[in-house]
């Protein structure tokens, strides 16, 4: 392969200042308005027409429960959502004896396949659709490319996916890749930063690019006067249950989400604290794992309450 042409890497501000500039669709509906939609002011970024409040994002296992299940919980007396992104996960990073590449399952595939269902109309209210994708026994993962061309080659198929199926961003999580396997190389440092600013190249300003901070990527984020700070997004927790906020130079608190909540083993009054210092310490988001087709109003009004100050309800 080529190695890609070399780039100037695009910075926060760029990236964070089209974010800002989304037109607010789902927020002007939501809140009943019959006005044509306006950009979202730049303190208020990926909100959905909140005035405060950071971020809620909602990881959910498309193997077995349905996505658009995100959009079924709104903050009390209003059509606005209480998740701001929905999380397919996911797909992976797999090997085929040459190079990695990316694989998406029967059921990632069918939520793909069945957008205007599962993914649209969660868009349609403002929520961002982020495709999570993991490490799966192969020896492959973001860490062990063995060069930039190799690296660029993935950030490519992540970048068309994104584009084909008209996705908000990609997330990195990089468990279960079992590095060595396959005759695959160890982590080094290049790779995961490599692989980060390709993405960035390749995809729009207003797209997403977030790390679930765990694995060898995530212990390098800097490369060559490179910081993945100034690159992606948002880092969040990976323990749920738990307060860690991500240590990764560049990224400001605004940026990262230190807690983690399991929606169906995170007892409601740990998960009530975590959102509760969340706010209090001026953290950019929170985490949810596992939602699923079940009522989950008891845990996802509390957190709503703590976050912003108002409860939530089921519309279904």
């Amino acid at each position: 392969m080529t190695p890609p042409p070399s780039h100037p890497v695009r910075r926060r501000l760029s990236r964070r200042a089209a974010l800002a500039l989304v037109p607010a669709t789902g927020a002007a509906l939501l809140a009943g308005s019959s006005a044509a939609a306006s950009p979202l002011p730049a303190d208020k970024g990926l909100h959905l027409g909140r005035e405060k409040g950071p971020l809620s994002v909602a990881y959910v296992e498309v193997n077995s429960n349905p996505l658009a299940s995100v959009g079924d919980y709104v903050l009390s007396g209003t059509r606005t959502p209480v998740f701001d992104v929905a999380m397919i996960f996911a797909a992976n990073i797999n090997y085929d004896g040459t190079a990695a590449y990316l694989h998406l399952n029967d059921r990632v595939t069918a939520v793909l396949a069945d957008a205007e269902t599962q993914i649209r109309p969660l868009q349609r209210r403002g929520i961002r659709v982020v495709l999570s994708v993991l490490g799966n026994h192969q020896g492959a993962g973001f860490a062990n490319f063995p060069d930039a061309a190799a690296a660029d080659d993935f950030a490519r198929q992540l970048a068309d996916v994104v584009q084909r199926y008209r996705l908000d961003g990609i997330d990195f999580d990089d468990e279960w890749a079992k590095y060595g396997e396959n005759g695959t190389g160890q982590p080094n440092d290049s790779s995961f930063v490599q692989l980060v600013t390709a993405l960035d190249r390749r995809l729009p300003a207003d797209k997403l690019i977030t790390l679930y901070d765990i694995g060898p990527a995530a212990e390098r984020t800097e490369h060559d006067g490179v910081r993945l700070g100034d690159v992606l997004d948002y880092a969040w927790n990976p323990y749920y249950g738990s307060w860690r906020p991500p240590q990764i130079e560049g990224m400001e608190p605004s940026r990262l989400a230190p807690a983690a909540v399991d929606i169906t083993a995170t007892p409601v009054d740990r998960a009530v604290e975590l959102a509760r210092r969340t706010v209090e310490e001026d953290y950019g988001a929170l985490i949810t794992y596992n939602l699923t087709d079940a009522d989950h109003t008891e845990m996802v009004s509390a957190l709503a309450l703590e976050l912003y100050g108002t409860p939530a309800v089921r519309l279904r």
